[in-house]
C-alpha cells in the first residue's frame, strides 16, 4: 500500500542523514505522539491545506511503500467519533521506504 506524508524539506533532509524519519506532524515528534500521521492519496491535499497552509519553508510530499516498513501501520480515526480514518505509522520510517519525494 502507498501512503503519503507532508513534511518540511528540512525534516526530510535531516531524516535522510540520520537514517530515520521521526516527525509525526508539524512540530510534533514520533516520541511525543506515538505514531507518524499519514494520508491516503485522496487525503494529503486536505491535510496540507488544514495544517500547513501558513508554512513558509519548503514542503515535500513523501510517498511511502508500507511493504518496506518494519513497523505497524494502522488505519484509525484521528479522534474518537471522527468519521474519516487515516493511516498511522507506529515507528520510525526508514528513508528506503520512501519511494518518491515531490516538492510542494
Amino acid at each position: 500500500m502507498r501512503i503519503f506524508h507532508v513534511a518540511t524539506r528540512a525534516d526530510w533532509e535531516a531524516a535522510r542523514a540520520r537514517g530515520a524519519y521521526t516527525t509525526s506532524t508539524r512540530g510534533v515528534s514520533l516520541a511525543e505522539q506515538g505514531y507518524i500521521h499519514a494520508s491516503r492519496a485522496d487525503q494529503w491535499e486536505g491535510v496540507r491545506a488544514a495544517y500547513y497552509a501558513d508554512v513558509e519553508e519548503p514542503l515535500v510530499l513523501l510517498e511511502i511503500d508500507t511493504d518496506l516498513l518494519d513497523v505497524p501501520v494502522l488505519v484509525e480515526a484521528p479522534a474518537p467519533g471522527a468519521a474519516e480514518t487515516f493511516p498511522h505509522v507506529y515507528g520510525a520510517i526508514p528513508p528506503a521506504a520512501v519511494v518518491a519525494v515531490r516538492e510542494l
